[in-house]
C-alpha cells in the first residue's frame, strides 16, 4: 500500500483481492458463446479458446467460493425481436459480425427462454450468488451491478469470462470508471479470435491489474491461513 494525495492505495496483490472486499465476477458464460451446439458454435466459430479457459475459470470459482467472495454471474440478454437495441446498437452488432452474418440481419443470441441463454453447466450460479442480466458489452450499463457490489462493501473486481476484447474489457472498464479495483483474471478470459483477444490483453496490461488463477486462489489461500491463525 502507498499514499498518494493522502489516500492509501493498495499495491500489492493480496491488499487488491482480499476475500474480505473482492468480487469474482463472471462474464457471459453462456451456452451460445460457449457450446459446440450453441448460437456461435453452430456457425463453425472457433471455441478453442474457451476450451482451455473453462477448466480455469471453474477452478477459480470453487475457490471463490470456498473462501467466501461475492459471486456475481453476469448475463448477456437480447430481447426478442431487437427491443433492447436501439439503432446505434444495431449498427454495431452489424459491424461486429459482419463476417459471421455474411450481408444476413443481424445476428440474434443470448434470447431469454431459449437454450443459448443459459450458462454452462459448469457456472450455474449457486443459491444465494448473484445474476445480473445485461443488455449491452458492459456489466455495468443498465444494470444493478454497482449497487451490488457497493451495498456489499466491494472495493475490488476479479473479472474473467468471455469475450476478451468485448464484454470483459468493457466491464473492466466501467468497473475502474465506478471506482474498484479491477483485477483481470487473465488466464480466465478468452475469444474467438486470438488476434483480437491478444490486442486487448495489451491494453488491459497497462491499465489493470493481472493475475493468473493459480496466484488469485493461492493468495486467497494465504489470506484464509492468515485469518485462521490470528
Amino acid at each position: 500500500m502507498i499514499e498518494v494525495f493522502g489516500k492509501e492505495v493498495y499495491t500489492e496483490l493480496a491488499e487488491l483481492v482480499d476475500p474480505a472486499h473482492t468480487a469474482l465476477v463472471l462474464v457471459d458464460m453462456q451456452r451460445d458463446f460457449l457450446e459446440r451446439d450453441g448460437f456461435f458454435g453452430g456457425l463453425g466459430i472457433d471455441l478453442t479458446m474457451y476450451d482451455r479457459t473453462r477448466p480455469r475459470l471453474a477452478g477459480l470459482l470453487a475457490a471463490a467460493r470456498q473462501q467466501g467472495l461475492l459471486v456475481v454471474h453476469v448475463q448477456n440478454t437480447a430481447l426478442a425481436d431487437g427491443r433492447s437495441d436501439s439503432p446505434a446498437q444495431l449498427r454495431f452488432y452489424l459491424r461486429l459480425h459482419a463476417a459471421a452474418r455474411d450481408d444476413g440481419p443481424p445476428l440474434r443470441y443470448t434470447v431469454p427462454g431459449t437454450p443459448g441463454h443459459d450458462f454452462v453447466e459448469e457456472f450455474v450460479p449457486k443459491a444465494g450468488e448473484l445474476t445480473v442480466r445485461k443488455y449491452r458489452s458492459s456489466g455495468f450499463w443498465g444494470t444493478n451491478l454497482d449497487l451490488v457490489l457497493e451495498s456489499n462493501g466491494i472495493k475490488t473486481v476479479v473479472v474473467a469470462g468471455c469475450t476478451t476484447e468485448g464484454c470483459v474489457e468493457s466491464t473492466a472498464r466501467d468497473a475502474l470508471f465506478c471506482n474498484y479495483y479491477v483485477v483481470i483474471a487473465a488466464d480466465c478470459v478468452g475469444s474467438d479470435d486470438q488476434e483480437q483477444h491478444d490486442a486487448s490483453m495489451l491494453l488491459m496490461r497497462h491499465r489493470f491489474d493481472l493475475a493468473d488463477s493459480s496466484d488469485l486462489i493461492a493468495t486467497w489461500d494465504e489470506a484464509s491461513s492468515a485469518s485462521a491463525g490470528e
